[in-house]
């Protein structure tokens, strides 16, 4: 272990954190609210309409200290510093990580390897913005003459998740008639189950792969292309209807894309980072660029007030530090993610990505194992599903886990009255995780309904809830594209906080790498051409299972 490791784990804040943390042994979250009747209004923060309320944390005054004492040792301010100035914060691809300035004001300057970057990134802004106008307009037309009528995104993980999510979110923005699809599952049905539905004479393929070579998303694409050319049979066709995200200029050239069609994004943006970019085109088709810009400015906003708040006054830092405290300090295995507004289902599913493959590491920066909890499993679902799945777990399992409630006060349907209900679970539900319920309660409920003692002895253990379950609430007057984008940063640099104070790298992902590569070594086997050697005995039987099947 390196000497800061050892110091992150033994010395300074942390070590005073483990002790605090036996301090607070027994300490309910409700008496807390007793015993300071000014927490609610103190443990809130509020920007642009975006409210965080923290106050349902099991926390006390010198808890946040120490914690912000804990970041300042860290030197967290330094690596914000470095974050958005442009240094190589990405030490084991030797990069910046710059997805601040895909949404940053175009007078910002920022310079990597010498250059400025900026008008790179105001290039692509301006292309994608003529190409979406004019597709909206009917002017950009397929090889037949007819308006487009679909678009295809073609992509995986940081090159869908992101877009697709966005696109559910912000549906009530749709500003054309243009229908979006995303295929990303390598499995051929999600392929299959697209293509079906759209006409390949009025319909816009995007590839979207930062690499190019992506084995998933490429073998897609090739499928997408070869299905293409069967129902049009003019390869010259390809030049109207194929476009390319890529940082790989020439991969795109070599399938088939035409200069004019094809956008850049830049190595010094991770995939999982990278909505902001010419990844989120289809996005912008879908909504249109105003509503995309005012996306970026919710970025922006969140973006400004990271660098520039105080750490006590500082959203991702706080949100960041609390869940450095549980995970850390007081146990938490999980975080869950419960959106109260259907459109954000997606949302879950790409936080899961964003932490998970960014901070999900064993190793230090320094390439030293870590001794200390890093990443919890990232998991959630619209809440009023999840109250009939997983809530049980929440509020009376085993596992602590803490959570992130998210809704708007005005909801995004006709129907006001069910956005009500909505919001009533919310706050219900976060109520019932701190407050809980115990065996007097539960007996006395039983008692009102008119059942006989000995029932109530038999069924009280089954109804006691523990209760001092955390969790913050996240509220927003409504989810429109500005709110969505502060909602992206916050956890887009509370996954940069985390990062650093467990001192690993949360901008590479080798461990999505591995499976990748055995997968292409297994390939000609589950083929039937051949079978690796070294090959373990369960592998072998499965394979031979799938032959077996085949014959």
């Amino acid at each position: 272990m390196s000497d800061t490791s050892k110091e992150l784990s033994t010395d300074g804040a942390w070590a005073a954190l483990e002790q605090h943390a036996d301090t607070l042994a027994g300490m309910r979250i409700c008496r807390l609210f007793t015993d300071d009747p000014q927490r609610a209004r103190r443990c809130r923060l509020q920007l642009n309409g975006l409210v965080l309320d923290y106050s349902k944390q099991l926390f006390l005054p010198r808890t946040l200290e120490l914690l912000l004492e804990l970041a300042r040792e860290r030197g967290l301010q330094g690596w914000i510093n470095r974050l958005f100035s442009g240094e190589a914060v990405n030490c084991t691809e030797h990069r910046p990580a710059l997805h601040t300035v895909l949404r940053a004001p175009n007078d910002t300057a920022v310079m990597v390897d010498g250059v400025n970057v900026m008008p790179q990134v105001q290039r692509e802004r301006i292309r994608m913005r003529l190409f979406v106008n004019q597709l909206h307009r009917g002017e950009y037309r397929g090889c037949t003459g007819r308006v487009i009528t679909d678009v295809v995104n073609v992509g995986v993980g940081g090159s869908d998740l992101g877009a697709v999510m966005a696109t559910e979110a912000l549906a009530p923005y749709r500003t054309n008639a243009i229908r979006m699809h995303y295929v990303s599952s390598i499995d051929g049905v999600h392929v299959t189950d697209v293509l079906e539905r759209v006409n390949p004479k009025t319909t816009l393929f995007i590839i979207s792969s930062k690499s190019f070579t992506t084995l998933d998303t490429m073998t897609n694409a090739r499928t997408v292309r070869d299905w293409f050319l069967r129902h049009v049979d003019d390869e010259s066709a390809l030049e109207t209807h194929f476009l390319g995200v890529s940082a790989n200029d020439q991969a795109m050239a070599g399938f088939g894309i035409t200069e004019q069609n094809r956008y850049h994004v830049w190595d010094w943006v991770g995939g999982r980072y990278s909505l902001s970019s010419a990844v989120g085109l289809p996005l912008a088709i879908a909504v249109g660029m105003e509503h995309f810009d005012a996306m970026l400015a919710g970025f922006h906003a969140m973006d400004r007030h990271f660098r520039q708040a105080p750490l006590e006054a500082n959203m991702p830092v706080l949100l960041a530090m609390l869940g450095i405290w549980y995970r850390n300090f007081l146990g938490a295995t999980g975080h869950v993610v419960l959106p109260y507004d259907h459109r954000l289902h997606r949302f879950p599913a790409y936080l899961q990505q964003l932490e998970m493959e960014s901070n999900g590491k064993r190793v230090t920066r320094d390439g030293e194992p870590v001794t200390w909890q890093t990443c919890p499993l990232v998991f959630g679902e619209v809440g009023p599903n999840a109250q009939h799945s997983f809530y049980q777990l929440l509020h009376q399992g085993t596992q602590l886990v803490t959570a992130d409630f998210l809704a708007p006060v005005q909801g995004s349907s006709e129907y006001p009255r069910h956005h009500d209900l909505a919001l009533a679970n919310c706050f219900a539900q976060s109520r019932a995780l701190m407050e809980g319920q115990s065996a007097e309660q539960a007996a006395a409920a039983l008692r009102a309904e008119g059942l006989s003692e000995e029932e109530i002895v038999r069924a009280v253990p089954h109804k006691v809830h523990e209760g001092n379950r955390p969790s913050s609430t996240l509220l927003f007057q409504r989810l429109d594209p500005h709110t969505l984008g502060m909602l992206i940063a916050l956890y887009e640099h509370k996954v940069f906080v985390q990062g650093v104070i467990w001192e690993v790298n949360s901008f590479d992902q080798w461990g999505v790498e591995l499976g990748k590569e055995l997968a292409k070594e297994l390939l000609p086997a589950v083929t039937g051409e051949q079978s690796p050697a070294g090959l373990d005995a369960s592998t072998r039987e499965l394979l031979a299972y799938v032959r077996q099947c085949r014959r």
